[in-house]
């Protein structure tokens, strides 16, 4: 995915506004450790696993990777809504070209699948979410909550994922992750995967400093989840690990954050480059032709280019 940060913000306010909830957890310094928390997360998925190790050079340059998913998800969250609908058309068509058989249950995968999509959707929006509450200001008011998971809802329907499916409050995330659990698995696959994604090694081709910085931001994301999954992704770590990584990554936060915005800037390139110019272009904060936001329906009917592809169910 090409990105030029000149175009992020030219039209209009995107889907969501400067008032959005997304637009404050995304743009906050704690969305990196979310972000590398949601990439690793994602080789739960059999089928997303199979894709990736068919198609990505994941085993040789994880930080590409982080950095387009990333970038992707930030486009639609702060991006004005030509740039979103582009950049969707633009993933929907690259992954229309992966398809292929799963190895363990000889089942076909799809990356553009709804519920493939569903997950890479909610572990992306949860999990940034989630370290904003960690290492952050904390949790949302109940009513910037609510309106989070709409805005949740909303960016979904970028995606192949039912509208019907994606819930709209924490209660109903939660429910989402206990009904997903028993389909979710680690396959050799899956564990290179995610413990390349946590634990790079310079030699794998992203360089030392990114290789220091994931594997920093790797404490910061495994206290955030709950045993089971450190279990199932062989990546748990000492509990005192997870004691002092907390108040540690607090005060790393507050630091970036006596930059103003520009905490943004220095916290992303070093893990994320695209990512990092999309945060900058967004600091600038130079307004758009049009003061308004647009719902995905009507940003697809002015500027979308392409139907959206039927994609077959895996089976």
């Amino acid at each position: 995915m090409t990105f030029d940060p000149t175009t992020l913000r030219r039209a209009d306010y995107g889907f969501f506004g400067p008032d959005s909830p997304s637009w404050k957890i995304w743009t906050a310094p704690t969305a990196v450790i979310g972000f590398q928390r949601a990439v690793a997360l994602e080789f739960f998925d059999p089928f997303l696993t199979a894709s990736v190790s068919d198609t990505a050079k994941i085993y040789s340059d994880p930080r590409t990777r982080l950095d387009m998913t990333f970038a992707y998800f930030l486009i639609v969250a702060i991006g004005d809504t030509p740039t979103a609908i582009k950049a969707s058309e633009h993933l929907m068509e690259l992954h229309a070209r992966s398809t292929g058989i799963e190895p363990v249950t000889g089942r076909r995968y799809s990356p553009n699948n709804p519920e493939t999509q569903l997950w890479i959707h909610l572990t992306g929006w949860h999990s940034v979410l989630k370290a904003y509450e960690m290492f952050g200001p904390g949790q949302l008011s109940t009513e910037e909550e609510n309106r989070y998971w709409a805005e949740c809802a909303v960016a979904a329907e970028l995606q192949t994922c039912n509208p019907k499916d994606v819930p709209r409050t924490r209660e109903g995330v939660q429910e989402y992750f206990e009904n997903v659990r028993p389909r979710l698995c680690t396959t050799e696959r899956a564990l290179d995967g995610m413990h390349q994604m946590l634990f790079t090694s310079p030699k794998h081709g992203a360089g030392l400093t990114y290789a220091l910085g994931a594997r920093l931001l790797a404490t910061a994301s495994i206290a955030t989840l709950p045993k089971w999954m450190r279990r199932l992704g062989q990546f748990d770590q000492w509990r005192l690990i997870d004691l002092l990584v907390r108040p540690a990554g607090r005060i790393l936060v507050w630091l970036f954050t006596l930059f103003n915005k520009r905490g943004l800037i220095l916290a992303a390139p070093i893990i994320a480059p695209m990512a990092g110019k999309i945060l900058e272009q967004h600091v600038k904060m130079e307004p758009p032709a049009t003061l308004e936001t647009r719902s995905p329906a009507d940003a697809r009917a002015l500027y979308g280019t392409q139907n959206r592809r039927a994609v077959p169910a895996a089976g």
